[in-house]
């Protein structure tokens, strides 16, 4: 932890104190693999569980979350830690339970954080009225270093891909990019708009048998979402699919993944509460290396 950023801990302790959020990322090698529409379904069958949701966006263009909800995105978090606009014009409600920080401004900024606008990120998260219970991370795959900071610091990462060839090769080369830079990490994998259980888990099979063979990564299969015309036709209309079709197979699938994702495992030193999450953040944005990262 820098030394500049230590007195930060005292505001978040005091609005945070005893709030452990569950953090979970997720990413892909590619665009185009339904991620972003992914997670704002898992978000809205959290919500439905009961739990109050924050998304960090780092996306931009016409498949943000807050465009799967109906709402639009106008302002950004570089827009609070610039001091130009406060946490609550740029957060987002966007459904009950659930709101959407757009972060797109700010994702390969992370690591050039002087001293005001580390105070100025700090300060804007404690102007949330309630702290959330699960943070997910929509990952943006253009990311300047290569793999994002946020993605880094949750305490899951989901890697998403589609059942193609192309799809399973930018997940493969993702993985094996971000752990030559941060060893002895694992990731969940996750098939979406999989053509069926069995060649979802074939496919998981496949690229954890080579994972492990070369020994730098370990995978653990986080599931499939199936191929459904009502996904689509849910996204077309901007209402989640378990809203509008809760016994749809992609509905099924999502609520099936909100559910389980409560109860995956944490380490005792990874139960970090939100103010050690945005201290671990800044600390690892200004140690990744960018050589390393893409080797």
């Amino acid at each position: 932890m820098t030394e500049h950023y230590a007195d930060q801990a005292a505001g978040l302790r005091r609005l945070f104190a005893g709030q452990r959020p569950r953090v979970v990322s997720f990413a892909a090698g590619s665009p185009g693999v339904g991620k972003s529409l992914l997670v704002a379904n898992v978000a809205a069958c959290l919500a439905r569980l009961g739990k109050s949701v924050l998304v960090f966006d780092e996306n931009a263009g016409p498949g943000t979350i807050a465009s799967c909800f109906g709402a639009v995105a106008r302002h950004d978090l570089w827009q609070v830690i610039a001091c130009q606009k406060t946490m609550a014009e740029v957060l987002l409600n966007v459904a009950p339970g659930i709101q959407v920080l757009p972060a797109a401004g700010v994702a390969g900024r992370f690591s050039e954080l002087d001293e005001t606008q580390g105070r100025a990120l700090v300060a804007g998260l404690c102007a949330l009225s309630e702290p959330p219970e699960v943070i997910l991370v929509d990952t943006s795959p253009d990311h300047p270093l290569g793999f994002s900071p946020l993605g880094l610091a949750a305490h899951d990462t989901v890697i998403v891909m589609a059942p193609t060839p192309a799809s399973i090769t930018d997940a493969y080369a993702l993985i094996k990019k971000v752990s030559l830079c941060y060893a002895s990490r694992g990731y969940r994998v996750l098939i979406n708009n999989a053509r069926g259980a069995k060649e979802s888990r074939a496919v998981f099979g496949n690229i954890a048998r080579l994972t492990h063979s070369q020994r730098f990564a370990r995978l653990e299969f986080a599931g499939c979402v199936p191929l459904d015309e009502h996904m689509r036709r849910a996204a077309a209309l901007r209402q989640p699919v378990a809203e509008l079709y809760p016994e749809a197979p992609a509905a099924r699938a999502c609520r099936a993944l909100a559910g389980e994702l409560l109860d995956w495992p944490l380490a005792e030193e990874e139960s970090r509460d939100l103010e050690q999450f945005v201290l671990h953040l800044l600390h690892l944005s200004r140690h990744i290396d960018p050589v390393a990262i893409y080797a």
